[in-house]
């Protein structure tokens, strides 16, 4: 254990939150040490979890005076290790929002609301839509992922196409800096340009620049009609084609464009109970789109038959359904979600986040594809994400006669295969889950010095004893 991290220090952690407010039983602290897909398992001798933003600012203070390390966890849903304990064998405090659960106001006038780090993504949701709003960041894990670390990451999501990622949908935060002063920035203003736009430094940070313990966020009218269609397209320059067309036809009220493979389908509908196939014939891919406005129902479902069935006249669109209720669209939506799960239990897979422009995006395919299979020949490629904003994620099976551990083994050599080539084609390596342990090397080798040494700075100005989330993001 690190020295300064001693047994009266660890008494002195625990009374500033009280007795329901840390852990230290090994058993109780297992489902906070592993990542969700289980490639990172981390250590920590305690967790804290911090009732109120002066209980947090006492925590770092005290692990500020001490050095001792902080790494902050919101759901445990991330999948970079950004939120994990103790990877670098140094012995971390794990603290965490989850009592922290609070929605403070909504301000239906100003269209904000102002939120504890710890309230779960979908209670956001369903207490915007009771006032008749729409808080639109959307994803999996909405249902235990929690605000801070949506904001943290900054989450994208299946709405990005109309609303923008996490970054876009904040208009102020609270932070608890790392020696314990208190940023105070809830401002729920469309408009400021009073000097640098502070809390941008903190998003996306991951937790290493401080400790987000509130947020006003901005809402939207909910739509008064939404229709959602399930399409069959002949392959990704098609898919590209028919997005440029729906986005001149229905422009901003498209709110989602997702871009799925048969094999993605296959393992959904052979591992995940309850997910049947939308159509009779197979594809080799499909689309998923939805749009949403404030006309009347039968407006919308107009508009999108009248655009579809120019698509399929004019051969961009093979197929399709449209969702007649609202059931069949969640069952829609549970397909695309549930694509993750289904690859975990199809056996062995390495995940990749990547970005290029949605114009490049076959030509990727394209290139990436002989790349991998000259890598490991048999390897099966499941690319699936929100081609609407250029997302991909670029995700690979192991070939069904190989064995788990050795692909897994593999992963290093697959990541700098497609980071390269994302980043040679204009692209990201890291579009939306973030850089966390799993990419923080790629970070050293694909972002420029100049890049790299102005994060630094920022580090080391807020930050200088290093104390916040070390190692995740930036090596050193």
């Amino acid at each position: 254990m690190n020295s300064a991290l001693n047994s009266q220090v660890i008494e002195e952690l625990k009374a500033i939150t009280g007795e329901s407010g840390w852990l230290d039983d090994p058993v109780e602290l297992e489902p906070y040490l592993t990542e969700w897909r289980g490639l990172f398992r981390g250590q920590t001798p305690l967790l804290l979890m911090p009732a109120s933003v002066a209980e947090v600012s006492a925590i770092l203070k005290l692990c500020n005076e001490h050095s001792i390390s902080v790494v902050p966890q919101g759901g445990n849903t991330g999948l970079a290790g950004g939120a994990i304990p103790g990877l670098n064998e140094k012995t971390e405090v794990l603290v965490s929002a989850r009592r922290m659960r609070a929605i403070r106001e909504i301000d239906t006038a100003n269209y904000t609301m102002t939120v504890d780090a710890g309230c779960v993504l979908e209670e956001l949701q369903n207490a915007a839509a009771a006032e008749g709003l729409c808080f639109p960041l959307s994803l999996a894990a909405e249902g235990s992922c929690q605000i801070g670390g949506n904001i943290s990451t900054n989450a994208g999501g299946t709405n990005v196409l109309r609303y923008g990622n996490t970054r876009d949908l904040v208009l102020g935060l609270e932070v608890v800096l790392p020696d314990g002063s208190v940023y105070s920035g809830l401002r729920g203003l469309r408009k400021d340009n009073t000097g640098y736009d502070l809390k941008q430094l903190f998003i996306g940070a991951e937790g290493t620049l401080g400790f987000i313990t509130a947020a006003t966020l901005k809402l939207f009218p909910a739509p008064r009609s939404t229709a959602t269609t399930w399409l069959a397209v002949r392959d990704p320059a098609t898919a590209v084609k028919l997005y440029n067309e729906a986005r001149r036809r229905i422009g901003d009220e498209l709110v989602a464009f997702e871009l799925m493979p048969r094999i993605a389908l296959d393992m959904v509908f052979d591992h995940v109970s309850g997910c049947r196939d939308p159509m009779d014939d197979r594809y080799e891919w499909y689309v998923l789109m939805e749009l949403a406005n404030a006309r009347e129902q039968a407006l919308t479902e107009q508009q999108l038959t009248e655009f579809l069935s120019d698509c399929l006249e004019g051969g961009i669109v093979c197929d399709g359904i449209v969702a007649s209720s609202e059931a069949q669209r969640k069952e829609l939506w549970r397909i695309r979600h549930c694509i993750s799960e289904a690859e975990k239990s199809a056996g062995g897979n390495i995940k990749h986040d990547i970005s290029v422009p949605v114009s490049r995006m076959p030509e990727f395919l394209l290139a990436a594809e002989p790349l991998m299979q000259k890598i490991l020949p048999g390897v099966r490629p499941v690319p699936f994400g929100h081609l609407g904003d250029g997302n991909l994620h670029y995700n690979l099976s192991q070939p069904e006669a190989m064995e788990k551990q050795a692909f897994i083994d593999m992963w290093q050599t697959f990541n700098e295969a497609v980071h390269t080539l994302a980043v040679e084609m204009g692209g990201s390596f890291s579009a939306e889950h973030g850089i966390g342990s799993l990419k923080a090397a790629e970070l050293e080798r694909l972002s420029s010095d100049v890049e790299r040494n102005m994060m630094r700075t920022i580090k080391q100005s807020l930050d200088p004893k290093g104390i916040m989330n070390p190692g995740k993001v930036l090596l050193r």
